[in-house]
Order: C-alpha cells, then sequence, then structure tokens
C-alpha cells in the first residue's frame, strides 16, 4: 500500500478505561472481523486476560479502512496493556507506532497509568490524539475531565478531544476519521535497504520464533536471507505476513508495514526484543537504537508439588512468550529443586501462577515476593565487595556486613481531596518520606520516596480500599540508599527453612516477627508433638510459639505408672520423632501466604 495511506498507532490508557473495547468496536466498523467471530475484548485472548479484565500482551491487527474522502487506509493497531506492571510491554508498542490515541474514562478521568503511558508517548515525541470515553454514562463529567486532559499536555489546549462510546460505538466513525488525518503517516524510504524492528516476538513448537516486526526502510520478501544485526544471527524469512487479528501470510511487507516474519530459530534467545532485521545480501549500515531491556522488580521462588520436570518444561514455554519472565534454577532444602523467578510486579507473579494453574494444570508454591538489595561486604584479607541479593537465602552472613541498601522510587498517588488524611498515613506507614503536594484538576497529587520492598506486597490494594477505588498510583525508579535492614531466618522443629527467610527493617522485626510465628501456628501442619516455630535475627531468637500437636501421644499402656516415668517416656518419644521428621517438613501454600499478610 501507498505509504501515505499508511497508519500505526496505539492506544493507552488507565486500566479499565475502555482500550480493549475500543479495540473491538475499531475492528467491527473496519469490517476486520466478521459478525459470527467477533468476541467481547478480541485481542485479550488469553484466559487470564478475559478473567481479570485486563490486557497483559501486546497485540497488532491491520484494519483496512474506506475514509470519507474515498481512499482506502491502512491501519495498524497495536495493542497496549494498561496495568502499571506491564509498563515494558507498552513501551514495546510505542516503539513501532508514530501516533497514539490517549483514551480518557468520562467517570474517573486522567489517573496515574494515563499519567505514566502519556509520559512514554511524549518522551518518544508520538503525536497525540485525545478521546474521551463512556460519555453516555451517567457520572461522566465531560468538561471536568476535558480540562484534566488539556493540563495533562499544553499540546492539547487547543486541540478538539474526541468524544465516544466504545461500549455502543457512539463516536467511532468520527474517530476514525480523525485518526486518518490528525495521525502521521510513517516515514521511509522504499528503495533503501531492509531497515525492520523486531519489537516483540512469539514462539510456535513447529515454526520457531515468529518476529513481529515493522518496517523502516525497504521491502521484506518471503524467502528473504535476513540477518540480526545484534548478534549477526543469520535466518531465512520462511513467511511474512499480517495480524487481522489472526496471522495471514503475504507476498511482502513494504516500508510502512507492520507484521511478522516466521525466522525457524528455535531458540528464543538468539532473537532480542529491539533488535534490527536486515538483509544479508544487501545490509542497512546503521542499525535502529532499540530500547532498555525489561528488569525485573520483584523476584519469587516457584516450588512443584508434584513434578519437577513438568513445571521446568511449562515455565519455558511461558518464558518464550513473555521476555520479561527471568528464570534461573534454584535448590531449596526445604522445598527440594525449582526455580527463582524475577517479575515485573506482583500482578505479573499473580499471571504467571493462574497460567500454570489453568493452561498447563500444574500446582506450584510460590514463595513470598522480594526484591533486590545491594550489600556491601567485608571479609578478612579481602577488597570490599558490593555484591546484589535477589534471594533472601543469600544473604551475606550479618558479622560480614558493611551496609545494606535497598531500592527506592518515587512514588505518585492521585487521589480525591476526601482521601488525602487516609492516604498520607498510609504511605507514613509504609516507611514513606514525604516529598511534594498538589492540585492537578479535581484530584489531590500526592508524591513520596518509598522503598520498593514496602509497596511491592499489597500497598495498591490498601491504596483502592481505602479510596474506594479512585485513587491511582504509578512509581519512577530513584536509585539504591543505605537503610537499616537485616534477615530473619525461620525455624521450624528446630530446622531452618531457608524458603521463608525475609529482609525487613530493623525497627519491625519485633512486630513481624511475633505476627508472623502466630500465623505460621495457625497454617503448619500439625504433627503427633508440638512443633517450635521461631525467627532468628543475627543469631538471636527474637519470637517463638509453639505449633501445638494433634492428641496427646501420652504413654497409656494400660500399666499403673507415675508421672514422672510417664513424662520421661513423652519426652523420649518426642525427641525420637524430632529426629525422624526433622528432614520430612511440608509447607503449604498458606504458608507462604502468611508472609505476605505482614505489615
Amino acid at each position: 500500500m501507498n505509504l501515505k495511506s499508511i497508519r500505526n498507532f496505539a492506544i493507552i490508557s488507565h486500566i479499565d478505561h475502555g482500550k480493549s473495547t475500543l479495540s473491538d468496536r475499531l475492528m467491527e466498523e473496519t469490517k476486520t472481523v466478521s459478525d459470527r467471530e467477533m468476541t467481547p475484548q478480541l485481542l485479550d485472548s488469553m484466559g487470564v486476560e478475559q478473567a481479570h479484565g485486563v490486557t497483559v500482551k501486546s497485540r497488532t491487527v491491520q484494519n483496512t479502512y474506506r475514509a470519507n474522502d474515498g481512499q482506502d487506509y491502512q491501519l495498524n493497531l497495536i495493542d497496549t496493556p494498561g496495568h502499571v506492571d506491564f509498563n515494558y510491554e507498552v513501551t514495546k508498542s510505542l516503539s513501532a507506532t508514530d501516533g497514539v490515541i490517549l483514551l480518557v474514562d468520562a467517570t474517573q478521568g486522567v489517573q496515574a497509568q494515563t499519567v505514566a503511558n502519556w509520559r512514554l508517548a511524549h518522551e518518544l515525541g508520538l503525536p497525540i490524539l485525545p478521546v474521551l470515553n463512556k460519555i453516555d454514562a451517567a457520572s461522566a463529567q465531560i468538561d471536568e475531565r476535558e480540562e484534566q486532559i488539556r493540563q495533562l499536555d499544553p499540546t492539547l489546549a487547543n486541540r478538539q478531544i474526541y468524544h465516544i462510546s466504545a461500549k455502543t460505538g457512539l463516536g467511532i466513525a468520527d474517530l476514525l476519521e480523525a485518526i486518518v488525518h490528525e495521525l502521521p503517516a510513517p516515514v521511509g524510504d522504499e528503495s533503501s535497504p531492509l531497515k525492520a524492528l523486531v519489537f516483540d516476538s512469539e514462539y510456535d513448537a513447529f515454526q520457531g520464533v515468529i518476529a513481529q516486526i515493522r518496517v523502516i526502510d525497504g521491502t521484506l520478501k518471503k524467502g528473504t536471507a535476513l540477518q540480526l544485526m545484534a548478534n549477526g544471527q543469520k535466518l531465512l524469512a520462511k513467511e511474512v505476513g499480517i495480524y487481522q487479528p489472526n496471522r495471514v501470510p503475504v507476498n511482502e511487507l513494504t516500508v510502512g508495514e507492520v507484521g511478522y516474519v516466521v525466522t525457524g530459530i528455535k531458540n528464543p534467545k538468539q532473537v532480542t526484543v529491539g533488535d534490527t532485521l536486515t538483509s544479508q545480501s544487501q545490509p542497512t549500515e546503521t542499525a535502529l537504537p532499540g530500547y532498555q531491556q525489561s528488569q525485573p522488580v520483584v523476584y519469587a521462588g516457584i516450588y512443584p508439588v508434584d513434578d519437577y520436570n513438568v513445571l521446568q518444561e511449562a515455565l519455558q514455554k511461558l518464558a518464550l512468550n513473555d521476555t520479561s519472565l527471568v528464570l534461573t534454577n534454584e535448590q531449596s532444602e526445604a522445598m527440594g529443586p525449582g526455580f527463582r523467578a524475577g517479575f515485573l510486579g506482583i500482578f505479573h507473579l499473580q499471571i504467571i501462577k493462574e497460567r500454570l494453574e489453568t493452561e498447563f494444570g500444574i500446582q506450584v508454591v510460590v514463595t513470598a515476593p522480594n526484591v533486590s538489595y545491594r550489600v556491601q561486604v567485608a571479609q578478612k584479607g579481602q577488597d570490599i565487595q558490593t555484591v546484589t541479593v535477589t534471594n533472601p537465602t543469600k544473604f551475606p552472613d550479618f558479622d560480614q556486613i558493611l551496609a545494606v541498601e535497598e531500592l527506592v522510587v518515587k512514588a505518585t498517588i492521585m487521589t480525591p481531596s476526601d482521601s488525602v488524611n487516609q492516604l498520607m498515613k498510609l504511605a507514613d506507614d509504609y516507611r514513606g518520606v514525604f516529598m511534594d503536594m498538589g492540585n492537578q484538576g479535581d484530584y489531590v497529587r500526592l508524591v513520596y520516596q518509598m522503598p520498593l520492598s514496602e509497596i511491592a506486597y499489597d500497598f495498591f490494594n490498601q491504596l483502592k480500599s481505602l479510596s474506594h477505588g479512585y485513587a491511582s498510583f504509578s512509581t519512577e525508579a530513584i536509585g539504591y540508599q543505605e537503610a537499616d535492614l537485616v534477615k530473619v531466618d525461620l525455624q521450624v522443629n528446630y530446622v531452618q527453612v531457608d524458603a521463608l527467610a525475609f529482609v525487613t527493617h530493623r525497627s519491625r522485626v519485633a512486630e513481624q516477627t511475633q505476627q508472623l510465628v502466630h500465623e505460621l501456628k495457625m497454617t503448619i501442619p500439625r504433627r503427633l508433638y508440638p512443633m517450635p516455630v521461631q525467627a532468628l535475627v543475627e543469631g538471636r531468637v527474637v519470637a517463638r510459639v509453639d505449633v501445638p500437636p494433634l492428641r496427646k501421644n501420652a504413654a497409656v499402656n494400660g500399666q499403673a505408672k507415675s508421672i514422672s516415668k510417664k513424662q520421661a517416656l513423652l519426652r523420649r518419644q518426642s525427641a525420637n520423632k524430632r529426629q525422624a521428621a526433622q528432614s520430612d517438613i511440608e509447607l503449604p501454600q498458606a504458608v507462604f501466604n502468611a508472609l505476605l499478610s505482614l505489615k
């Protein structure tokens, strides 16, 4: 298609503002999908996406639209997630677009992820098309929400803000005309050597890695000998095609078009997202800049309930299509072989766990998530070393530690004024340091400096609960700062359980350990004898409780013996049973969930 008739765009919004529904209406209006094939949230094809009502994985779809001027246009929609945990997916999508639709809910207004996604688009210099959704809702506040959008971006001060209802299709025709006439066409040279951006990838068991690409210059034809510029990997374009939204083979992809190429490469690590694809016979001179790879934010151990090999195969399959999932092998004395996995956030962890259960039928035990720390270690006769610790069991001994640094983020909370006091108290409880406060339309903006370890677990849920769902939250990494942190070890029946270890601030040790041992008292499976559960910090027991036995196993044999002899027999029985059971401690998922309940 003519380069001037192509539009590559994405939709960015806060979660639940109607982005997936708008995608459905655009495909419906352009007849990309027939009425028989049309289903709600068509681009959210994974079960977990439909169950939670959120987009997890970016998707691409090519639409053909005949505008009012009688000309056909190719509209390449590159879908984006709205949840804060999947910002990396948004970054990948925006790198392949020439403009964005900024979608705002008329009932909720500009929220934290709206601002975060707008900032990503603004930094890339992408033109923005403002759209107000759900204008037919009874609680819609159109004038106030338009003012919020104009305050967000000064360049939108005199721009028309389009009003739509993605649910009913109201205003979709006008929006399509705006996409054609207000968003720019791609720029490129068809006569130049092939230069294509690999902005995403998926894995097929039969066809290998399928790279999703945007052609910047030149033409990509089926059967062309190609190479990746980052590592020099050579490949053959076994098939090229477009998404509608399923894969549709075509003969070629020209400059400005978005589609896929079947590489046949069986090792997914050889295809790097952000790499430049070019021709072997006539390669381009300069590679595209690409973008920074995703970095895990939280880490957790994943252990199988049954078969380790089945879990290994399932996780490897998930990692093939989720480049943000980082896996390393791990061996726990209590849990056996498993994996230490890095995630973009707690919701990402939850999605992976649910996919293991629903798509593969595997029951797993997931340890309490933790973040990374930097520890300065001094050993006799050696120089001072700084090590990064992502697993509490690898935390150095306390007598070798000079200093511990934790990752600190700048947290921005957008909340209605009636929730300000509760949320400020919440931030203080999570070791937040107040930085700034201001007004943004009808909302109050609170800015705090907070340790990532404090907000990685349930802070977002507490925030939504206290604000009745109206507050929103975004973070921006600041860096590592020194803090008084210690490692807490847990012993069950005098045996140290490495999978239960965690790192916390010294000021919280007494409160958290007392709460934890009493939680474990109710969740650890009982035996025929009492089992002590105790927490240790720097070699010292700081909290202890006994798990009560199932029943008293007294020396009841019908013989008349003195109380002292019965007690001596009980002590010998208990000692023998403990000795036999020390290596047979079973920990269900509820034990690790107790760690998440700590305040």
